[in-house]
């Protein structure tokens, strides 16, 4: 389905002119990881209006994959980052359906794929971004819990931790079931705690990191991302963003973000009504809390949310209920909504992704 849509992608790109390796290796983002893997940290942008950004913003473990693939294939920095990101897709996938199999049955488990696959944000998994490989290290962490492999799941956490901020809902979730666990009772066995203790290292060590390197031990990393206009305000900045939109114009990428964030913060409500396993709920949950609770960047709320699979559940369990035709009609509907809406995203949008 992906490579479907990436087709739709070059062909919209050739109708307008645009490089396609261009807008999905460079563009955005993608361009200051490619940096960040070829000169290392130290880059910061000063704005006219006071707005200060620094590359510290950035987590690092898919900046180390790109300079680990530039090392020994003969690759540019966007080549490799793209070469990352599908390869992280693919094992993505993989962590999710074995998710929804286990929990749901293989029809389940094959929909939940496919869906988050047609999600209309979902042209981002074939950028060079790093939500590819926070959704690989996050699923399979996910299934190590529900497995009680909890090495194997704070391991995974802790990486998670290292490719974005708002993966912290990794190690959220594995401390929460391993809390659970020890809570029911299985205080004898060391590993819960020792996959509880391995889930923050990651995310906790680069937040420390960057509070040491800016003089600001526990705050540093946070005045990094507020230079970014990126805090967390309880919902205060995306309320007053919602007003705006409803008396200003806006490119057309602003209210579908809207629209597209309060669904998945209903999906929230609807997973959490199928009581799904205590890690899947916290996960989501921290996910859709950063999204919505987050000020700044309104329009890439959507693709912060591209990891919280889980919320995906109540539609995937309604499709292996309906009607064959029923379901070929949603699916092919969303199909064109996000073949069309990722073309239109890489190739027509004047806002960053």
């Amino acid at each position: 389905m992906r490579l479907t849509g990436l087709l739709v992608v070059m062909a919209a790109a050739h109708h307008r002119g645009v490089s396609t390796r261009g807008r999905l290796a460079t563009a955005w983002d993608a361009g200051w990881y490619t940096r960040i893997a070829a000169h290392g940290y130290g880059r910061t942008l000063f704005w006219p209006d006071g707005a200060v950004q620094s590359d510290l913003a950035f987590f690092p473990f898919y900046p180390g994959l790109i300079r680990a693939v530039t090392a020994v294939l003969p690759f540019t920095g966007g080549t490799a980052g793209l070469l990352v990101s599908w390869t992280a897709s693919v094992v993505a996938a993989c962590g999710i359906y074995v998710i929804g199999e286990r929990l749901y049955g293989r029809a389940a488990g094959t929909l939940l794929v496919l869906l988050w696959g047609l999600l209309p944000h979902s042209v981002v998994l074939t950028m060079a971004y790093t939500e590819p490989v926070m959704t690989a290290f996050a699923a399979w962490s996910l299934w190590a819990v529900l497995e009680r492999r909890w090495l194997w799941a704070g391991s995974l956490a802790l990486l998670a931790g290292l490719s974005r901020p708002n993966a912290v809902a990794v190690a959220a979730a594995v401390m929460a079931a391993a809390g659970h666990e020890l809570w029911r009772g299985e205080r004898r066995s060391w590993r819960p705690w020792a996959g509880a203790l391995l889930a923050p290292l990651g995310w906790c060590g680069y937040v420390l990191w960057v509070g040491a390197r800016e003089h600001d031990l526990f705050g540093g990393y946070f005045a990094v991302q507020a230079g970014w206009t990126s805090r967390f305000d309880f919902g205060a900045g995306s309320l007053a963003f919602v007003k705006r939109l409803a008396a200003v114009p806006f490119d057309l990428g602003f209210p579908v973000a809207a629209l597209l964030t309060a669904v998945m913060a209903v999906l929230f409500v609807l997973f959490v009504l199928e009581r799904p396993p205590l890690p899947l709920a916290v996960y989501s949950g921290v996910l859709v809390l950063i999204a919505v609770g987050g000020a700044g960047f309104f329009e890439s709320k959507p693709r912060f949310l591209l990891p919280a699979f889980p919320l995906l559940v109540p539609l995937a369990l309604a499709l292996t209920r309906a009607r064959p035709r029923a379901a070929v009609v949603v699916t092919v509907a969303l199909a064109g909504l996000s073949f069309g809406y990722g073309a239109y995203l890489l190739t027509l949008a004047t806002m960053a992704l």
